[in-house]
């Protein structure tokens, strides 16, 4: 279970929008939930290893490419 709290203003963009579709605002909810949660996994995924990077963390170029099989 999930509780949210809305503006009044998307609130009622929402309601409007449940009305003009016959969907209800679970639905857009959670599609809207659901669109953007992998962008935000991998938001925070770079933001880590961003942090790593600069920590020097970094894997080598030459181990990329070994991997890759891209050595030759």
């Amino acid at each position: 279970m999930l509780a949210v709290r809305l503006t009044p203003e998307i609130e009622s963009r929402l309601d409007a929008l449940a009305a003009r579709t016959g969907r209800t605002k679970t639905y857009y909810a959670r599609e809207a939930i659901e669109a953007h949660l992998d962008d935000l996994e991998d938001f925070y995924l770079a933001e880590e290893r961003m942090k790593g990077f600069r920590a020097g963390d970094a894997i080598p170029l030459s181990d990329v490419k070994a991997a890759l099989g891209l050595d030759a």
